[in-house]
């Protein structure tokens, strides 16, 4: 394959956050020339009614998306969506502009197939976003939104609020970042007791923004979250009447990593992620499920590198599944040989869809995901 022999060696030449940066741009301005966003569209977006899944209120033209992190501060949504995802996921925004960590901030971990940041939320700002939010479009978007670095604790429910009401009128769906390691003391409000406020100030905040109907609230959950945390987290999110939980955000563990520890320790520290975090992000879902059943949507993200990797999520009960640094190594084709994989182990399984197929791994079976939010 052309991107893996000749595309991704040259990239990867690079330093990793100036590789984004160019091949980031470089789609920008491909898909900016007439015809060439259609063009693409129309040759590698999977199309069969068979992959089609609905959640939070919407129709997913197939469940293979986009995970938060890649297009920070909205600025190329609509060209990643021509690449053939069924929804894209923009932010961390957070509530202040802020530059994040210093560089280098992202790194490659190629014998792990794996990627460690410490980008530390680097945007500009949900008030800047939102007006490229607001933008007609034709695919699902979430918004996933943060905690400003400068904000103490003590605010950090106003400060997720006011980033609420920016861009939950342009949302499909949102998304409350509680878990990245790499803003300090983040992770901490993953605790029921600092959480529940964090959710119920977006909550209001969003109704308020849209008039009564705000777009579906999901929180993200970190990988490194003990079992015991991550029924308390779901047991919230229902009694708060969330939409859904996105399992599982970057992890903090170096456990059975195949690349030299000299390297790995020279990276220093943040999130992992990529193929070595797909144990645990399968096994965060599958808790998820058996937690919660078909009551909330469940997107399952971390680890994702193959149609096999994709199917387990859906089987253990994700509606939805997200993908990042797969996306990095496999290239622009790799929405598309994930999709089609889907459709092709719903027939070997014996599906007639994809959406029949959401937690058949899990008892009770659940009803129909049409049936949720």
């Amino acid at each position: 394959m052309i991107y893996r022999s000749l595309v991704r060696p040259l990239f990867f030449r690079l330093d990793a956050e100036r590789a984004h940066h160019v091949a980031f741009g470089g789609l920008r301005a491909s898909m900016a020339v007439p015809g060439v966003g259609a063009l693409t569209e129309a040759l590698i977006a999977p199309r069969d009614e068979r992959l089609a899944v609905h959640a939070f209120g919407t129709r997913f033209a197939h469940p293979i998306g986009l995970a938060a992190g890649f297009d920070k501060d909205a600025i190329g949504h609509h060209a990643l969506a021509r690449l053939g995802f069924g929804h894209v996921e923009v932010g961390t925004l957070t509530a202040h502009a802020q530059p994040g960590n210093e560089k280098p901030r992202l790194f490659r971990l190629s014998a792990d197939r794996a990627l460690i940041n410490r980008m530390g939320f680097n945007n500009g700002g949900s008030a800047a976003a939102a007006p490229r939010l607001a933008a007609p479009r034709r695919f699902p978007l979430g918004v996933n939104i943060g905690k400003s670095k400068i904000t103490p604790e003590d605010a950090a429910a106003d400060d997720y609020a006011t980033s609420a009401r920016r861009v939950a009128p342009h949302a499909d769906y949102l998304v409350v970042n509680v878990s990245s390691p790499n803003t300090p003391g983040l992770r901490d409000l993953q605790a029921v007791e600092k959480l529940r406020p964090i959710l119920a100030a977006v909550q209001d905040a969003a109704a308020e923004a849209c008039d009564g109907s705000p777009p579906p609230l999901c929180v993200k959950i970190a990988p490194d979250l003990s079992d015991e945390d991550v029924d308390a987290v779901a047991d919230l999110a229902l009694e708060l009447g969330l939409a859904g939980v996105v399992a599982t955000n970057t992890t903090i563990s170096r456990a059975g990593l195949r690349s030299h520890a000299t390297l790995v320790e020279a990276c220093g520290a943040g999130g992992l992620s990529g193929a070595p975090l797909k144990a645990r992000a399968l096994a965060v879902l599958l808790r998820l499920r058996r937690r919660v059943g078909n009551s909330l949507v469940l997107v399952a993200a971390g680890g994702v590198e193959d149609a096999d990797d994709a199917w387990a999520r859906i089987r253990a009960g994700a509606s939805l599944v997200q993908v990042y640094t797969g996306f990095i190594y496999g290239g622009p084709l790799f929405v598309r040989r994930l999709a089609l994989g889907l459709l092709d182990r719903a027939h070997r399984d014996g599906f007639s869809s994809i959406e029949d197929a959401i937690g058949a791994d899990v008892e009770p079976a659940p009803r129909a995901v049409a049936d949720l939010h």
